[in-house]
């Protein structure tokens, strides 16, 4: 696909896009805001966790519910956004876009089933026995909620490094502005180390970002690698965009080739300067006159 083809294709379908990474961000900050409603504990102790958790137990699973179907939104928008990227630079790796794609699995995997089994095991513990910490401590521990465990940090270890590549990656060819490119690698750092709240907040607002960016809606114009279908790298601040840096599908080694055959080139084709006629009367310089060169003597013998 030439870049002229890249640009139609990803007319058609940017705008699908724009709606899936904002459904994404609206789904991630609605879980949360979900998680953050209804009963809550101050004091964390076990015994009284699982209490908040069997008073809790539709919100919690309706919230791990949204924030995966947030997830998988999530997921298409950066397989997307690595695909239209490399399509502008081939020495991309074409495996990431399956870390973006492991990660959520695993994530859904480890906190839905976990949501269900916990809320199972609060009930159990309310409802029998004497409501005690070794009663809680018997039903909340064991191989499944360690296995859950391990798979919901394994799951936010790949997906952070997902965000945080293809960010970059975007960044690098041009398809986001420098600001929105490296609040995607903070949004990707908050996945494996969420601060609160803030963390769904803050990616949900890089989402939104990116939605208005496929939409072809952002303040200071469409970066012109959009329209372009090549890769043009943000210069640094304060050198203007005069010279496109790469050339779609590699860049590199590939550029100062072309560079040298252009230049290669320019000299082939130049002609070579005519010389000047000369004047009558005139020599060429450096010519020796025979009359004015000296004659060698004869030597007379007598």
């Amino acid at each position: 696909m030439n870049a002229t083809e890249q640009v139609a294709y990803e007319s058609r379908v940017r705008m699908r896009y724009a709606v899936i990474a904002f459904s994404a961000a609206l789904l991630i900050v609605g879980g949360q805001l979900i998680s953050l409603s209804g009963t809550h504990t101050d004091v964390d102790e076990l015994t009284l966790d699982l209490i908040t958790i069997n008073r809790r137990f539709p919100l919690d699973l309706i919230s791990a519910i949204v924030n995966a179907s947030g997830l998988f939104a999530l997921m298409a928008m950066l397989i997307w956004t690595h695909l239209i990227s490399r399509a502008r630079n081939l020495a991309i790796r074409s495996w990431i876009r399956w870390l973006a794609t492991f990660g959520v699995v695993v994530i859904t995997v480890g906190t839905i089933p976990d949501a269900i089994m916990i809320a199972i095991k609060a009930h159990d513990f309310v409802s029998t026995g004497n409501q005690s910490y070794p009663q809680a401590e018997a039903l909340t521990s064991g191989l499944f909620f360690a296995i859950a465990s391990l798979l919901a940090d394994l799951g936010a270890l790949v997906l952070a490094a997902a965000v945080i590549w293809i960010s970059l990656n975007a960044l690098r060819v041009g398809l986001v502005t420098r600001p929105l490119g490296y609040l995607g690698v903070v949004a990707g750092a908050l996945v494996l180390f969420p601060i609160g709240a803030f963390a769904q907040f803050l990616q949900g607002l890089w989402l939104v970002g990116m939605s208005v960016t496929f939409a072809g809606r952002w303040p200071n114009g469409t970066p012109p690698a959009w329209t372009e279908g090549i890769a043009v790298p943000w210069q640094p601040p304060g050198q203007p965009r005069t010279q496109q840096t790469s050339v779609r599908g590699g860049g590199g080694a590939q550029t100062r080739r072309a560079r040298r055959g252009d230049v290669a080139a320019a000299v082939k084709e130049t002609p070579a300067a005519a010389p000047t006629p000369l004047a009558s009367g005139d020599e060429a310089p450096g010519a020796r006159r025979r009359a004015n060169t000296p004659k060698r003597k004869r030597k007379h013998r007598g």
